[in-house]
């Protein structure tokens, strides 16, 4: 089925009427979310940490729409991994975000 811009991927469950969002725009949201929330609670200021928050804060609308688009996620990640990704600790939910990201990258690939 086709989609237009911005509407949500979901899938239906035919029988039952249901509506699910996509696997990858769950992971994306979960991971977007879980960096949003560790890098509010780190303690330290750096310089960078509003672009951070902006990309984030944009990566989680297109997870809330459903409908990102590859290149803008990709130039998201690519500031925020600018932006942090000298902090270590948030380390492991930066690479959570990359994976979500990558997951929409690598199925958009031509082979």
């Amino acid at each position: 089925m086709l989609r237009s811009v911005g509407q949500p991927r979901v899938t239906e469950s035919y029988g039952r009427g249901e509506r699910r969002e996509e696997p990858g725009v769950v992971e994306l949201r979960a991971a977007v979310s879980r960096l949003r929330r560790e890098l509010a609670a780190y303690p330290a200021e750096f310089r960078d940490r509003a672009i951070a928050e902006d990309e984030l804060s944009a990566l989680a609308t297109m997870a809330a729409n459903g409908a990102p688009e590859v290149p803008r996620m990709r130039r998201s990640l690519l500031l925020i991994v600018g932006s942090i990704g000298s902090v270590s600790a948030l380390t492991s939910p930066l690479l959570a975000v990359r994976a979500a990201v990558d997951v929409f990258g690598n199925a958009s690939r031509p082979r």
